[in-house]
């Protein structure tokens, strides 16, 4: 097996993303939007994507998503583990996410349940906070 290789997503590689976030039913408006960095992972086939958005030392995790035909394969963690370190890379200190559906996988790779309203103001600013994900999606926040 290859191993996995995260490649930055340019402007026109969008659409990728954007069909497999949709057909997943999560957020694809903001997409597009400055201060986001989406890559793909790959390792001979797609495993799946994966994002950052913001600056500064508080950031948030975007659209890690394993391809539905790769799922079970355990890439989920290796792509985290990838975006993680190029996020220290950045200067990011902590990580930051909101999900309804991966608590459990979050959980169980560090990301400690947190109060959405104590959230540092550029993460609570953002679209993601705002607009984009329902009030009962699960606060997560972890150091890296």
């Amino acid at each position: 097996m290859m191993p996995l290789v995260a490649t930055p997503l340019d402007s026109a590689a969008i659409g990728d993303l954007a069909s497999v976030l949709a057909a997943a039913g999560l957020p694809v408006s903001d997409l597009a939007e400055p201060d986001r960095m989406f890559f793909r992972f790959d390792d001979g086939a797609l495993a799946g994507f994966g994002g950052i958005e913001g600056d500064g030392p508080d950031r948030l995790l975007r659209s890690l998503i394993v391809a539905a035909n790769r799922r079970g394969e355990g890439l989920g963690r290796v792509m985290l583990d990838l975006l993680e370190a190029r996020a220290r890379k950045l200067g990011v200190i902590r990580f930051h996410l909101l999900t309804n559906t991966a608590v459990r996988f979050f959980a169980a790779n560090g990301y400690a349940a947190a109060d959405r309203a104590k959230a540092p103001a550029p993460i609570a600013a953002s679209r993601e906070f705002t607009a984009l994900c329902p009030a009962s999606a699960a606060y997560r926040v972890k150091a890296i």
